[in-house]
């Protein structure tokens, strides 16, 4: 009986699948996870963390207090631009090394072998913890904004702490049912996020625009500038310091040290490269579309909030503590916006830990993934759990909860940079590994650039924001990212180095001379040759 050859978009979907499981095995891994998410997926997920339609609205009060419109519409341009240089460098590693494991395994197959299981281990947990916070930041958000809302409509409700860490549970509940379901469920979710988060921002700005009585000129929107960080009376940094120092913080600040802002979130798209078909082009292309177009959508929202000022001042004095809130209940229905970004994030935290787990960076109980629903549940809980756990500190007081969430962005910030810096020292090996997803020349100029500019916010997210420093109005985020630092670096020197070696150092080695590993005596004739043409080799030494 003649069998009928299969149509060719079947052949190529085939031989799409097997080189991406191909490229994994040159990891050392098999094919657990359900590989069914294409480009527009992976894109999806990074594009709903990110959500700038509830960073902004969050952040907008801040913004105007802290240099206000000129310095929130300015900065948003230039911190867009070096977020897309960090972006562009991301995707360039992704391209090469498409895994679950993200920065900890870039950083591991990058780093020369003596160093590599270190540049793991410190990079895994900067990025566990970063993305464990920037879930509570999120999750514990929307868990604020629900009886705010309430209280908007019902002035007679008085939201109190329990109320708040009851939803925040019910909201991490919702968000780990989901995610255990599997690839399918999020998949259609995630497809519902593109639309609700570009519609709302279609629509806010459109809305906000048409209901606005009068708009503002360009000279506000540009050129209006305000110091409101003085607490109580006292003189605010740009009397204390300078202009240039309130600008400084004003421009980072406002709209990177939301959980949810511009910066953070789109390593997601890496995270999910072992459930995306051709990982290797779309997993980049996920990375930088997601800056891209969060970047030119938040813009316009920004715009449209700035030139829709009626009174100033009023909006500063705002009752409800979120000058925004009002408009975007009437007009966008943000809540639904956050809760996708917060379920999303969710599911980049665990597949995070499902691959640190499987490098034994965490127990191997989370290394898991469910037969039926192809999904680490395991890994999807334990998110759910820290995330919880985090967030009681609140209970006792906000300025706690502020200390412990406040390694967010930062803290992912640091992970994102490691890999990058090491690829800029280490970039012959880096050249062999290297993706369809190809800098070439530029490489090395736009990762120094990246780099630096993430030295630069580093500092930056450190400085206080509000005159006089006292207990409550110290920046924390110091204090979290040394006790980070610390404990990442002490449990190395006292535990982990004794036992954690990270990805296989076979796998490592052979990424670094561009062997594929599942090549049988390939490594070894590589290391052979090497070794003949390295300098004072036993070949050189008897001719």
């Amino acid at each position: 009986m003649d069998v009928e050859d299969p149509p060719i978009e079947r052949r190529l979907s085939n031989s799409d699948e097997e080189r991406d499981e191909n490229r994994l095995a040159q990891f050392g891994y098999k094919q657990e996870l359900k590989r069914d998410w294409g480009l527009a997926h992976n894109f999806g997920v990074s594009f709903s963390i990110i959500s700038v339609i509830t960073g902004l609205s969050t952040l907008f009060s801040y913004g105007l207090n802290t240099g206000g419109p000129a310095v929130m519409s300015i900065g948003w341009i230039v911190v867009s631009f070096f977020t897309m240089l960090v972006a562009i460098a991301m995707a360039e590693i992704v391209s090469a090394i498409p895994t679950s494991g993200g920065p900890y395994f870039w950083a591991a197959m990058l780093a020369p072998p003596r160093w590599s299981p270190f540049a793991a281990w410190i990079t895994g947990w900067y990025n566990l913890l970063g993305q464990v916070a920037v879930t509570t930041g999120i999750s514990f958000g929307l868990a604020n904004l629900i009886p705010t809302a309430v209280t908007v409509k019902n002035p007679d409700f008085v939201p109190t702490s329990r109320i708040t860490i009851a939803i925040y549970a019910a909201v991490l509940i919702s968000h780990g049912i989901v995610n255990t379901f599997g690839v399918r469920v999020l998949r259609f979710l995630n497809n519902v996020s593109i639309v609700l988060h570009s519609a709302g921002i279609t629509a806010i700005c459109i809305a906000v625009l048409a209901k606005a009585p009068t708009h503002q000129p360009a000279s506000f929107v540009f050129g209006k500038f305000h110091d409101g960080t003085g607490v109580d009376g006292a003189e605010g940094w740009s009397i204390r310091a300078s202009p240039a120092y309130l600008a400084v913080c004003g421009a980072l600040l406002s709209q990177l040290q939301d959980t949810n802002s511009l910066v953070t979130g789109f390593d997601a798209s890496a995270h999910l490269s072992e459930e995306t078909k051709k990982a290797s082009w779309s997993a980049p292309i996920g990375v930088v579309s997601s800056v891209g177009f969060s970047a030119l959508f938040g813009f316009f929202v920004l715009m449209a909030f700035l030139f829709s000022i009626q009174d100033f001042d009023r909006v500063l004095d705002s009752a409800y503590g979120q000058p925004v809130l009002q408009i975007l209940v009437d007009v966008a229905g943000e809540d639904v916006c956050v809760w996708h970004c917060g379920l999303f994030s969710m599911t980049s935290n665990s597949r995070m830990m499902f691959a640190f787990a499987r490098d034994g960076g965490i127990h191997p109980f989370f290394h898991k993934v469910d037969d039926r629903f192809r999904s680490p549940i395991r890994a999807v809980w334990l998110a759910a759990t820290l995330s919880f756990i985090l967030a009681l500190p609140s209970l006792g007081s906000t300025v706690a909860f502020a200390a412990a969430t406040s390694i967010a962005t930062i803290g992912l910030y640091i992970s994102y940079g490691l890999p990058i810096l090491i690829g800029v020292f280490c970039h012959q090996s880096f050249n062999a590994m290297k993706g369809p997803f190809n800098l070439g020349g530029l490489s090395r100029i736009i990762a120094t650039a990246a780099c630096l500019w993430i030295g630069c916010i580093t500092v930056v997210f450190c400085l206080p924001t509000a005159n006089p420093v006292t207990d409550e109005t110290l920046n924390y985020t110091v204090v979290a990212v040394g006790i980070l630092t610390l404990g990442a670096i002490g449990s190395w020197i006292f535990w982990a180095r004794h036992w954690f070696t990270g990805p296989a150092a076979e796998v490592a080695e052979a990424m670094r001379l561009g062997v594929d590993i599942t090549e049988p005596g390939a490594l070894e004739a590589k290391e052979k040759e090497a070794s003949k043409a390295a300098p004072g080799s036993a070949a050189e030494i008897s001719s």
